[in-house]
C-alpha cells in the first residue's frame, strides 16, 4: 500500500481550517469516508448523518501540552521537546536545533552526561536512550523547577515546518481535553478528534451516539524516522469499559477517534474479549498481522505513507481498503497533517 501513494508537499494542511476563511469552525475540514473499498467524499459536520443510535465513540482526554522550550547546550540552542513523562520523574525528551524559520530539524541525539540549560534556571541532563532501535529519545533528569510549571511558563506547542506560523496552544487542544492532576499530557494534539465543536456532540448525543472517554499521553511523532510507537501512558476507566462492552453487545459499532483511542482500548482487551478498566504503560503496536479485537472502526488523520499508524488502519479496514482510500485523497487533494483532512472508516 505504502509504496504506491505519495503525498504532494502543497498537500500539508499549513493553517487550522478556521483560519481559512470567515464563518468556519473545526468541523468545517473534509471527510473521505471508507466502506470496504468503496470510497465517499464528506463533510465533518455530516458525522452525525454517517452514525447511528447505538454506535459508541472512544475519545482520547489527554491534553496538549506546551512542550517545545528554548534550551542551550554550551553556547548552542536547541529546543527540547518534553514527550512522555516516565514513573521515576524522568521525561523523555528530543533535542532539536532551531532552523531559522520558528521551527526544528533533527539533531544527533546524546551523549550521556549532556547538559541543556533551561530558561528559570533550570536544566537537564541526558542520562540513556530510550530505545535502542533510536537515539532520537532519550531519558532526562531535569532539575529546579517541575516540568508542569517550565512548560506552562516557558513553552510553546511542537511545529513541525510544514506549518506556516506559530499558534496558541488553545488552537491544540480538542474539545475532550482535561487537564492531568500530575501535568502530563501529550507531547502532540491527538488531533483525530480536533473538528469536534461542542455543537458536534451535543448533536451526536441527541442522535443516541455515546462517548466512552479514555487517556493515552502520546510522545513525539517520528516523522524523521518513521518508528514504531514507544511505550506509553494509558487509562481506560472502569464506566468506559463498561459502554463499550455494552455497545459491542448491543449490535453498535464502537468507532476509535484516533490511533491513540485503538492503542487504549485495544491494550485493555482480557482473555475473553471483554474490555476492563486498565491503567499503566503500554507497548501495543497495532498491526495486521495482530488485529483489532474491539474496534470496528476509526476515525483518524491523513498519515505519511511510511507512517507506522498505517499498519494500523490495515488492521481495522484491510491493506486494499486503505489503499484506495488514500489514492482518493490525494487525488481530490485532502489536506494532511494535524490541521488537515480527516479519513473515516467503517465497516
Amino acid at each position: 500500500m505504502t509504496a504506491a501513494v505519495r503525498v504532494p508537499e502543497e498537500l500539508s494542511a499549513r493553517v487550522p481550517v478556521e483560519q481559512r476563511g470567515p464563518g468556519l469552525d473545526r468541523d468545517a475540514v473534509r471527510m473521505l469516508v471508507s466502506r470496504g473499498v468503496e470510497v465517499a467524499h464528506h463533510t465533518f459536520r455530516e458525522l452525525p448523518q454517517l452514525l447511528r443510535a447505538g454506535d459508541l465513540l472512544v475519545v482520547n482526554t489527554s491534553a496538549t501540552l506546551a512542550a517545545a522550550v528554548d534550551g542551550w547546550v554550551g553556547h548552542a540552542r536547541v529546543v527540547v521537546h518534553f514527550s512522555t513523562r516516565g514513573d521515576d520523574g524522568r521525561w523523555a525528551v528530543e533535542l532539536r536545533e532551531p532552523d531559522g524559520r520558528g521551527t526544528t530539524r533533527a539533531r544527533a541525539g546524546g551523549p550521556a552526561g549532556t547538559e541543556v540549560c533551561l530558561p528559570g534556571g533550570g536544566g537537564l541532563v541526558l542520562e540513556e536512550p530510550l530505545s535502542g532501535r533510536s537515539g532520537r529519545l532519550w531519558w532526562a533528569r531535569v532539575a529546579g523547577a517541575g516540568v508542569p510549571g517550565l512548560l506552562r511558563e516557558h513553552g510553546r506547542p511542537i511545529r513541525y515546518a510544514y506549518t506556516e506560523r506559530d499558534q496558541p496552544l488553545s488552537v491544540y487542544q480538542t474539545v475532550f481535553a482535561l487537564p492531568s492532576a500530575d501535568g502530563a499530557g501529550s507531547a502532540e494534539m491527538p488531533s483525530a478528534a480536533r473538528p469536534f465543536t461542542g455543537r458536534l456532540v451535543a448533536e451526536l448525543v441527541s442522535r443516541g451516539v455515546q462517548f466512552a472517554p479514555v487517556t493515552l499521553h502520546t510522545g513525539v511523532a517520528s516523522a524523521e524516522a518513521h518508528e514504531p510507537p514507544y511505550p506509553e501512558r494509558f487509562a481506560v476507566p472502569e464506566a468506559s469499559a463498561r459502554l463499550i462492552n455494552a455497545a459491542k453487545a448491543g449490535g453498535g459499532r464502537v468507532v476509535a477517534v484516533g490511533t491513540t483511542a485503538v492503542r487504549a482500548v485495544e491494550s485493555a482487551v482480557g482473555a475473553d474479549g471483554g474490555v476492563r478498566a486498565r491503567a499503566g504503560w503500554t507497548d501495543l503496536v497495532v498491526t495486521p498481522e495482530r488485529g483489532v479485537r474491539v474496534v470496528d472502526g476509526l476515525l483518524t488523520g491523513l498519515h505519511e505513507p511510511e507512517a507506522s499508524h498505517l499498519l494500523m488502519l490495515e488492521a481495522v479496514a484491510g491493506g486494499e481498503a486503505i489503499r484506495r482510500g488514500y489514492e482518493a485523497a490525494v487525488r481530490d487533494r485532502y489536506l494532511w497533517h494535524e490541521f488537515g483532512d480527516v479519513h473515516l472508516v467503517l465497516p
